[in-house]
Formats: C-alpha cells, structure tokens, sequence
C-alpha cells in the first residue's frame, strides 16, 4: 500500500513538473482569437505559457490578444515558420501546437498531460477533430481525417499537434515550406515513436469548408495531398490551395 502511494505520489510530481508551451499561429484572426485564449487562461495560472506568433495581421489580433498572452512574436507568414519562431522562445517540456481557429475545452490539457506522462516513450501525439459548421457532410470529413489520421500516423495541425520538446529539436523542427509541413513533421516524428492519438476532440472552423463548398474543398484537399505524395513541390501546390 505504502508502494502504491508512493508511486502515485511520483506519478503526480511529474504531472505537474511538465510545463506546456501552447503555440498558436495566427493571421487576421481577430474576430475569434479571444475565445482561444479565454479558454487557456486557467492554464496560464498552473504555470504553463501562451505564445502567439503573429504573422503580419491588419486587423486588431495582436492587440486584442495581448491581454491573455505569455508573448506576442512577430514572424513572416507562414504556419512552419511562425510555429518554429514560436518553439524557439518556448520554455515548456511539451510544445502544444494550436491553430487560431481551434476551440479547446477545459480537460483537453489535462488529457494530453496524463497520456504522455502515461506513455513516456511516445514523442508526440495529436487529439481527434470535430469541425464546427452547419454543412452535414463536415461530421463525416472529421470522422475520416480522424480514422485516416489513426491508420496512417499522420497528423494535421488541426488536430492539435503536441510533441516533447526535446523530440522537436531533435528532427529540427517544421520543415519550412508553405503547405504539407504537418506531414513533414509526422514523418519525421514517426521516426522516433507513434503518435499518441487521443479521441477527445477539439474542435476546429469549418470556415474554408463552407466556403469553398464542402464536396470541392474535399475534391481540392485529396488532389493536394496526391500531388504531394507524387513528389509536386509544396511551393506549387500551395498556389492551387490559395
């Protein structure tokens, strides 16, 4: 009894020993920034940290978000080169990627730092999507991103990509390019350990969805990640994605 207590007790130390850097990408996002980062206010008062990279805005995003945030960088636009900016003046143990447009719940932290502390061989890991919207068809795109994602290792940004600091530093970080770098990534992390795939779900903007048409913004989705399988370069592919 005394053993298990024990090992309970240690359990526990680690848990809270692990800080969280929380990144978060962001361009024009003013009109929803603050509903992000509410949320992660009772994270800051444990001792984790918010970052936002800010990649050239022309609206209020930075300002609004000021407030609610450990540090506000500013970096060319582009999500690899804003997420490694934001890495680099990282404190935290496990850097937790999160798209701008994400929701997050109150027990999403807490799920990501028990499994990890549960499974310390696994380098990274990701959480299910369920994608905001009013269009049907947007709960069957997250249940096959999501079932994709198990099947192949591969993750999207979308889906809240967390990974130990150490394992990031290690493979250099997103490789920096205009599209796929979430790809790049998983390979390269692949290489170390699975992913931890977590079913609670964020939720993400099905905005590029809606407005695009869910059934060509699928169509356009699949091409772009052929085209890129096939070896098209992601300069190129990311001008069909614009």
């Amino acid at each position: 009894m005394a053993a298990r207590r024990g090992r309970a007790a240690a359990a526990a130390e680690r848990w809270v020993a692990e800080r969280l850097s929380i990144i978060i990408p962001a361009l024009n996002e003013a009109g929803g920034i603050v509903g992000l980062l509410d949320a992660l206010q009772p994270l800051r008062g444990q001792g984790h940290e918010v970052i936002l990279v800010d990649g050239g805005s022309q609206d209020a995003t930075l300002e609004l978000a000021r407030p609610y945030i450990d540090a506000a960088l500013q970096s060319a636009p582009g999500r690899a080169r804003q997420m490694n900016a934001g890495a680099r003046a990282a404190g935290g143990d496990i850097l937790w990627f999160v798209h701008a447009d994400t929701r997050l719940g109150h027990g999403h932290a807490a799920a990501l730092l028990q499994a990890m502390q549960a499974d310390p061989d696994r380098a990274w890991g990701r959480f299910d999507v369920r994608i905001n919207g009013r269009a049907p068809l947007l709960g069957w795109v997250a249940r096959m991103m999501n079932l994709r994602s198990r099947l192949t290792g591969i993750a999207t940004g979308d889906q809240g990509i967390f990974v130990r600091r150490a394992a990031f530093l290690d493979i250099g970080g997103y490789a920096d390019q205009p599209l796929m770098e979430d790809v790049e990534l998983s390979r390269a992390l692949k290489r170390i350990s699975p992913p931890l795939c977590l079913r609670q779900c964020i939720e993400t903007s099905g905005r590029r969805w809606e407005q695009g048409g869910v059934v060509r913004t699928i169509l356009l989705m699949w091409s772009l990640r052929l085209g890129y399988f096939l070896g098209l370069a992601p300069e190129r592919l990311a001008r069909l994605y614009t």
